[in-house]
């Protein structure tokens, strides 16, 4: 009787350490609240929360961290930008912003289209890169009835000349 007793207690133990362990491990590293996009660049990632993040069905319901994100740049080394499918399921949109008074350059891209963006860092016209943002628009109605984009989700990454 002794030794089932033994057993038992040391099974007890195991199986409460094991159950320490992993309740431990999975609160290390809690899932974002919300998707997160990563951008890359000569050696250094950056994973970024939205900067706004609105509910789509009560577009004034918004969650605004305000998280932005840095990577130092060069002339030399583009940036790989990447979403994930969270995003990309939906039509989202890419704003690139140069230095200047020029307009962003605007990119589109269809649901399931793509996950990754390489994007140079120097615009031959537009100059250099001063950030990127990634949102994901939904169509909303005004008060005389005038349908029309606008973002209910925002990501933003600044980058730094040296």
């Amino acid at each position: 009787m002794k030794r089932v007793a033994v057993v038992l207690a040391c099974v007890t133990l195991v199986a409460s350490l094991l159950t320490g362990a992993l309740v431990w491990q999975l609160s290390r590293a809690p899932h974002p609240k919300h998707p997160e996009i990563s951008a890359y660049t000569r050696e250094q990632l950056v994973r970024v929360g939205p900067y706004r993040y609105c509910d789509v069905f009560v577009i004034t319901n918004c969650d605004i961290p305000k998280t932005v994100g840095t990577l130092v740049v060069n002339w030399r080394d583009p940036i790989q930008l990447s979403v994930p499918p969270a995003i990309a399921r939906a039509p989202w949109v890419l704003i690139r912003a140069y230095e200047g008074d020029g307009e962003p350059a605007v990119s589109e891209f269809r649901p399931n289209a793509t996950l990754a963006v390489t994007i140079p860092t120097v615009d031959p016209r537009r100059g250099r890169l001063t950030g990127i943002a990634v949102q994901l628009p939904t169509l909303v109605r005004d008060e005389q009835n005038n349908e029309f984009p606008w973002p209910h989700a925002e990501w933003s990454i600044a980058t730094v000349w040296p």
